[in-house]
């Protein structure tokens, strides 16, 4: 059962990390959407910056543990995705264009809104 939620967790952590990318734009048509998403990219922006743990990998860290499954070592992102689905090397310029995805989406939620404000005031 531990190894089950382990992947689950698993499974959260890239659901989680696809919202990261796309929330943005979700916002653009349901506007409450944005909070989650603001949230979520504080975070992001924190993990970044600061040497903190992401409370999901501290979850499938116990889970892996409690299934006798190996450790992720350095954490979620270097153990699935750094080095996995591009070089490690090209890591900052991932984040930049990732990063410059989630702003073009908030740029966009903004612009939105204020012309939803105008339309409404006449």
């Amino acid at each position: 059962m531990a190894r089950f939620f382990a992947e689950a967790v698993m499974v959260l952590h890239f659901a989680v990390l696809a919202f990261l990318l796309v929330g943005g734009f979700l916002a653009w048509r349901w506007r409450g959407v944005i909070y989650a998403h603001l949230v979520i990219g504080a975070w992001a922006i924190l993990s970044l910056l600061m040497p903190v743990t992401c409370p999901l990998t501290t979850a499938e860290e116990y889970f892996r543990a409690q299934a006798g499954m190996p450790s992720l070592g350095t954490g979620f992102i270097d153990h699935y995705i750094d080095g996995v689905w591009f070089p490690e090397s090209a890591s900052t310029l991932v984040q930049l264009v990732l990063g410059s995805i989630v702003i073009v989406s908030w740029i966009g939620f903004y612009a939105g809104t204020r012309a939803a404000r105008r339309l409404s005031h006449g």
